[in-house]
């Protein structure tokens, strides 16, 4: 097996006034916070999602694995539909400190390039700031930070500059190349 070289970027917002929101896109767009903890739709979401930028540190996870993740206090995940289809999301995960990472966000495929994707992570990034909000016990929200890395779509790094997230590391490792798992075979076409 031959090894890449994977270049991630860690990025983070210090302040809620950091945030530079997107406009809405046009159309049906909503976003709703996934209530009920479905190890079923998040590993769908997440599949669906990675599985063109190879995402696979979860396809292995059991269902009691993405259970007892999805459980955990103040996980949330908010979910972009687009006229009721689901068009990707953004998960949060309260850390120690006040801190909060955006463990994933993205979009499926077909709705890139759509101008979903700054709204959601607008919406999504104003959320991890008053996440203590909704979960008594939780310390106030002082940061707010993610990674994104060079398998990742090609206007994710923008897109975080764009919503005001500031670069505060950067690491290069060499990882195995692992084929593209797609959510299935064949699930998406070379586009020209």
């Amino acid at each position: 097996m031959t090894n890449i070289a994977v270049t991630t970027w860690s990025l983070e917002q210090t302040a809620p006034t950091d945030l530079l929101p997107a406009t809405a896109p046009e159309g049906d767009v909503r976003i709703v916070r996934a209530e009920v903890p479905s190890p079923e739709f998040s590993r769908f979401l997440y599949a669906s999602v990675g599985g063109d930028i190879r995402w696979t540190d979860r396809l292995g996870w059991t269902y009691a694995r993405w259970r007892e993740y999805l459980e955990r206090p103040g996980v949330e995940t908010w979910v972009a539909y687009d006229r009721g289809t689901p068009a990707g999301y953004v998960e949060l995960e309260p850390q120690d400190d006040g801190v909060v990472e955006i463990v994933y966000f993205g979009l499926i495929q077909n709705f890139r390039g759509r101008r979903i994707g700054g709204h959601l992570l607008s919406y999504g990034t104003a959320r991890a700031w008053d996440l203590a909000d909704r979960w008594p016990g939780l310390a106030t929200t002082k940061r707010v930070w993610l990674h994104t890395c060079s398998k990742d779509g090609e206007h994710a790094m923008d897109n975080y500059q764009r919503r005001g997230f500031r670069l505060f590391d950067t690491k290069v490792e060499e990882e195995p190349e692992v084929p593209t798992p797609g959510p299935w075979p064949g699930a998406h076409p070379a586009r020209p």
